[in-house]
């Protein structure tokens, strides 16, 4: 199901409808009002983010109402601050083990050419 949301969350008109339903449910039109697609296209898009689980719909005679699915986009979220955290943890034990080596001592290329002390 993971898959299926991200890959539903890659398209940004599906990203801007979902935007849009975070302010509450919508219908299609709703939905499609400030995209420059055609309804039929806004339809695909929703029946995408239905079948991700991030979407619901909801059907009273012709009208189709949208509305986010707060759970699924919680595991959603979950699953990526728990990457997050993973992350955070092997960048800062790479922080700690870069700070305990010895830093070379540098020479300048006025050094180098002048070559050692007699």
């Amino acid at each position: 199901m993971l898959d299926l949301r991200f890959r539903a969350l890659a398209d940004a008109g599906r990203r801007q409808m979902l935007d849009r339903l975070v302010d509450g449910p919508a219908t299609v039109s709703q939905l499609a009002a400030p995209l420059r697609m055609t309804l039929a296209a806004v339809v695909q898009h929703v029946q995408v983010l239905e079948s991700s689980g991030l979407v619901r719909t909801r059907k009273t005679g012709r009208v189709r109402t949208c509305s986010i699915d707060a759970d699924a986009l919680r595991a959603t979220e979950q699953w990526l601050a728990d990457r997050r955290t993973t992350w955070e943890r092997r960048l800062d034990r790479l922080g700690t083990v870069l700070d305990e080596q010895p830093r070379p001592t540098s020479t300048t290329r006025h050094d180098r050419e002048q070559g050692p002390l007699t």
